[in-house]
């Protein structure tokens, strides 16, 4: 999670429940804010065998045994808030393929209570927005697939022949980074906003593989666009803000998941990309970095701005060459 007030990256682990859970091997420090892993050593081979075996993480809050709502009061209603007031955020749900990301993000539709951390992120702008008098707040959204190295629309009209109506680029230009051709919906009530992610949601690649059956094959990029317009009270005529909620792409071990053929290069891309992303996290918290490599991948590009930047607009909102539908 990116916190621009704070101005540091916070790290949050949600460990999946299993029947058969590894509670000799994983432990949680008393702090919640800890966790350690420890491989049981081989007493044949320990005299030879000099690889690391334990390993200990410090982070903002370990989430075990934690309920949807648990993880949307931790993680994102604070970022959500702060989205209200100007500031840009990101959200990210990173992990091995299989380990619940695309849950945390989505849920479930059959229960309510389960419902993921985008649709109540929706839930919480358009809550906010039916209470306020002034500013008057415009909410757009745009919802973009990254599937090998490609951009793709999905809330986008699709032409007969099956072909999207406008090759997407990534445009880097003094006001930030937008991709061009992206379609960004106006919507004025919370039921219009749900439909749209739904809809988006059900194009997205999805397979099957040995180590998950409905494997997300890309990375996706759910942004809520904020306007919001002063009448009284305020120098600032316009401030707008963005949240970006992204269920990232699995990463896999090839030897585990069994991957061949079009699953083997899917694989390929994802390791690559989330490769890059690491790249850039880590550059970025080198104060001795001069220059971060952003365009190494379409995704750490379309999150330059999220990633590399901690400002909040205060100018209307202007992608010219995507397109605004009201």
């Amino acid at each position: 999670r990116m916190d621009l007030v704070r101005k540091r990256v916070h790290t949050f682990v949600r460990v999946k429940p299993t029947a058969d859970f590894a509670q000799d091997m994983v432990k949680f420090g008393p702090d919640n804010k800890r966790i350690e892993i420890c491989l049981k050593k081989d007493a044949k081979k320990e005299a030879m065998n000099s690889r690391q075996t334990s390993w200990s993480f410090k982070m903002d809050g370990v989430l075990h045994n934690t309920s949807q709502e648990q993880v949307y009061e931790t993680v994102a209603k604070k970022l959500v808030s702060e989205a209200l007031i100007g500031y840009n955020g990101t959200i990210m749900c990173y992990g091995q393929t299989g380990a619940g990301k695309t849950y945390t993000m989505m849920g479930t539709t059959a229960d309510y209570k389960h419902r993921g951390i985008i649709p109540r992120a929706i839930q919480q702008v358009f809550k906010a927005t039916a209470q306020s008098i002034d500013p008057l707040i415009t909410i757009r959204i745009s919802y973009l697939e990254i599937y090998n190295e490609t951009l793709f629309d999905l809330l986008s009209t699709v032409t007969s022949d099956g072909s999207s109506a406008m090759q997407m680029t990534i445009v880097d230009c003094p006001e930030g980074v937008y991709v061009k051709g992206l379609s960004i919906h106006t919507v004025s009530f919370e039921e219009d906003a749900l439909s749209l992610l739904f809809e988006g949601e059900s194009k997205r690649v999805i397979a099957e593989h040995a180590l998950n059956k409905h494997s997300s094959r890309s990375h996706c990029i759910f942004t809520i666009y904020i306007e919001s317009r002063f009448r009284f009270f305020s120098d600032v005529k316009c401030v707008n803000s963005k949240i970006n909620l992204i269920d990232l792409a699995g990463s896999e071990r090839l030897s585990k998941s069994g991957s061949e053929g079009q699953l083997l290069k899917e694989a390929t891309y994802i390791n690559k990309s989330l490769s890059f992303l690491e790249q850039v996290v880590t550059a970025l918290a080198d104060p001795k970095r001069d220059h971060i490599s952003f365009r190494q991948s379409k995704l750490t590009y379309v999150l330059k701005d999220s990633l590399g930047k901690s400002c909040a607009s205060q100018q209307p909102l202007t992608v010219p060459s995507s397109k605004v539908i009201t």
